[in-house]
């Protein structure tokens, strides 16, 4: 198989979607491997690494997608980049359709294979594409918000983790998932005084047996999330509906009613945020001031450590990248349940229930795409 790996596009993007490593292994394969030129200088990968690994170097976007029969991204496409898709093409990417119904549609007119990582199953009903780039951004969560605490940046002015006699800034984590897992053990090792909420009580035990005093968990519910938040010097919403838009937890009203110069992190940006008052902001302008709150509302954290994200990205999608190359997507799918969780657009409809409920669009079952239907 033909595979495309873009430069991406997106604003202060410099992850890439695959490793010369992971090219050569595909390579190895018997599959050809089409590299744009400078398409992993972010990350610090040099074309001359992809052609010794026996990658093709193409000097332009066009001729990427003109040529490949599977483009592999890390991020969504932009329009640019869905005007160059072909019928029948297949594209493995993360692309957060629920929040996003410009893309959707173009990908339906397209008539392409979008297969998304986010949605992806593995075998224990875990998010296994999803994961790693939750991993980061729940670590780097809390770098943002100790930087956006700053005064400089227009925070309250409060260091996360005190000094001895001083008390540290209290953090409000919302959701116990990977994101939420991450941000804790990067708060409690700053020394912050850190609660974490969440409905599901098991996720709180966990956390909580492995974090004892240096850790508060709170259930999900209007009064305690009200009274946590409104105290906090930083909250970070990490909630994840897979495949959906991830609901307004915090309101405008309570945003309102938080402390001055307080911030926010939303990391479900990608799937519309969390918290009511967000939206999407770049790396290069990462931060706006809603009802005197901070908000960091990046969309795409880890391209800010291009990187770590990368190797972290590619140790998770290459199996996949190499069994959708191997078997051709269709009957990659109807072999592997989790793979076919993935598949969001096919063939003019989409297939994932919950994009199709967060866009009022009809649904078409992968099954009955692929024929596996009963």
């Amino acid at each position: 198989m033909y595979i495309g790996i873009p430069k991406e596009i997106k604003s202060e993007e410099h992850r890439v979607a695959l490793t010369p490593n992971g090219a050569g292994d595909l390579i190895g394969q018997g599959h050809r491997v089409l590299v744009q030129q400078d398409a992993g200088m972010g990350a610090g990968f040099s074309d001359s690494e992809y052609l010794a690994c026996g990658a093709t170097i193409l000097n332009s976007a066009e001729a990427i997608f003109e040529q490949a029969e599977m483009i592999v991204k890390v991020k969504e496409p932009l329009a640019t980049e869905r005007a160059q898709l072909r019928s029948g093409q297949v594209l493995f990417a993360f692309l957060h359709l629920a929040a996003d119904p410009a893309q959707t549609q173009d990908l339906m007119e397209k008539q392409v294979t979008a297969i998304a990582y986010e949605s992806v199953v593995g075998p224990k009903g875990e998010l296994p594409l999803l994961a790693p780039m939750s991993q980061v951004a729940g670590r780097m969560s809390i770098q943002a918000g100790a930087h956006c605490l700053e005064s400089a940046q227009g925070g309250r002015g409060v260091l996360l983790g005190g000094v001895p006699g001083v008390a540290p800034a209290k953090v409000v984590i919302l959701g116990g998932g990977v994101v939420g897992r991450n941000a804790v053990q990067m708060a409690v090792g700053l020394g912050a005084d850190v609660t974490v909420i969440d409905r599901d009580a098991s996720v709180l035990e966990a956390l909580s047996s492995k974090y004892h005093s240096a850790l508060h968990t709170l259930h999900s519910s209007g009064g305690t999330l009200e009274e946590a938040v409104v105290s906090a010097d930083l909250v970070v919403g990490a909630v994840l509906v897979r495949g959906a838009k991830a609901p307004h937890l915090v309101s405008a009203e309570l945003v309102e009613a938080m402390q001055p110069k307080a911030t926010v992190v939303d990391v479900a940006i990608d799937q519309g945020g969390c918290i009511q008052t967000s939206r999407a902001t770049t790396h290069n302008n990462p931060t706006f001031v809603e009802h005197e709150v901070v908000h960091y509302c990046v969309a795409n954290m880890p391209g800010a450590v291009p990187r770590t994200s990368t190797f972290a990205l590619e140790n998770a999608t290459l199996p996949y990248v190499a069994k959708l190359a191997e078997l051709g997507a269709a009957e990659a799918m109807k072999a592997d349940p989790g793979l076919r969780s993935g598949l969001s657009v096919c063939r003019g409809e989409v297939t994932e229930p919950a994009v199709a409920s967060s866009l009022g669009l009809p649904f078409t079952a992968p099954e009955e795409i692929l024929g596996l239907a009963a």
